[in-house]
């Protein structure tokens, strides 16, 4: 495993935002505590900001675990918006669904339970597509979901740099999956991609008119 950023500087980064949200909080500490994986603060910023800039109606998210993504883009999108939770997991759907009824939130929010490339191609004219399940399977989610993208969309994953496994040559099948996805949005040419080194490596991918 190769370390993506020095943990001084994201020591740093995490220095410059705190965060007093109990909400926000309480998902952390869940999932420190669970060693469940989630975008975390640095991220969920990021997922805030350019949600605000794109002012999506429609955001799905594939693979939404107990809802901590799905929480900075329903913060962030307007009241005339929709996040679209995707989830396999029975709890983590329950949990979301708890944290927005509680946030107030509901309205902005669509919880399913299920198989994500199942449920995701249901949606059309999609502006925000946020990728975040099993990593060998981006791949077969970016093929499923191009033809339900909106223009000017913008597809972001998480997990792009894999724990620096990507410039593993010998990698399993995760790793290669994640390969296989950035070399396909990069030689996109209805694509304009980039790949921020924050966390894990987010991919962004705005889609060309």
């Amino acid at each position: 495993m190769i370390t993506i950023t020095d943990p001084r500087i994201e020591e740093y980064l995490m220095g410059l935002v705190p965060e007093n949200d109990p909400h926000l909080l309480d998902m952390e500490k869940r999932a420190r505590e669970m060693q469940f994986p989630i975008v975390d603060r640095l991220v969920g910023r990021l997922l805030y900001m350019l949600t605000r800039i794109r002012q999506p109606k429609l955001v799905v998210e594939l693979g939404s675990g107990f809802g901590y993504s799905a929480y900075w883009f329903a913060r962030a999108i307007s009241i005339s918006g929709k996040v679209v939770l995707i989830d396999s997991a029975e709890q983590n759907v329950s949990y979301a669904r708890r944290l927005f009824e509680e946030t107030g939130l509901t309205g902005r929010t669509e919880l399913r339970h299920g198989d994500a490339l199942r449920i995701g191609p249901e949606y059309e004219e999609i502006d925000i597509l946020f990728i975040d399940i099993d990593k060998y399977q981006y791949p077969h989610a970016i093929e499923a979901m191009l033809p339900r993208l909106a223009p000017g969309s913008l597809v972001i994953a998480d997990n792009a740099l894999w724990h620096g496994r990507v410039v593993e040559p010998d990698g399993d099948k995760e790793s290669e999956g994640i390969r296989r996805f950035n070399d396909f949005m990069f030689s996109r040419t209805d694509f304009f991609t980039t790949l921020l080194p924050l966390r894990d490596g987010v991919l962004l991918a705005y889609r060309l008119n």
